[in-house]
């Protein structure tokens, strides 16, 4: 019965102590949530920019005559207007990609987000006349598309650009 008095409290510190590591395993535990939910965000905003690029593309492959003639290069998002809904010439349904591809750069992307696409015909051996540009032929120049945006990596640190470019031939 001696040692008695000197065990009173003796629980009390192991409960503290187990509640000290508990909470520093919560705390972990909400670090990697936050870790998480910043790259499912990165991952998110490159699958923007993935399928932004390729709907592009797409366009420029639908109206070969409007890549020939330059109609897709340039700065986005731009201010280009143009209605399609009764029918286009190439360059007017250049304009109409263009903006419709810049609707979706503001739509999906974070604000300030900006891309460039720039078509050339250098290195070709043979450039078409007008009249077979207007016969669709091949695209055998390089066309360069560059994404950029600002991504937020880590809490209270600076954002950080990030850069999507990507060389194809439509």
């Amino acid at each position: 019965m001696a040692f008695a008095g000197y065990q009173r409290g003796v629980t009390l510190i192991e409960i503290l102590v187990a509640v000290l590591v508990f909470s520093i395993g919560l705390l972990g535990a909400a670090g990697l949530m936050a870790m998480a939910a910043r790259s499912d965000q990165s991952a998110y905003l490159r699958t923007q920019v993935t399928f932004i690029a390729q709907n592009m593309v797409e366009r420029m492959q639908a109206n070969l005559p409007g890549v020939w003639n330059g109609d897709y290069n340039g700065t986005f998002p731009d201010a280009s207007a143009q209605d399609c809904s009764g029918g286009c010439a190439p360059r007017q349904l250049a304009l109409h990609d263009r903006q419709q591809w810049s609707s979706q750069l503001k739509t999906f992307l974070p604000p300030r987000a900006t891309a460039r696409i720039e078509c050339t015909a250098a290195g070709l051996s043979h450039v078409p006349t007008r009249e077979q540009i207007l016969l669709r032929p091949p695209y055998g120049g390089n066309c360069t598309m560059t994404i950029t945006w600002i991504e937020r990596q880590v809490v209270d640190a600076k954002p950080l650009p990030q850069t999507f470019a990507w060389e194809f031939q439509p």
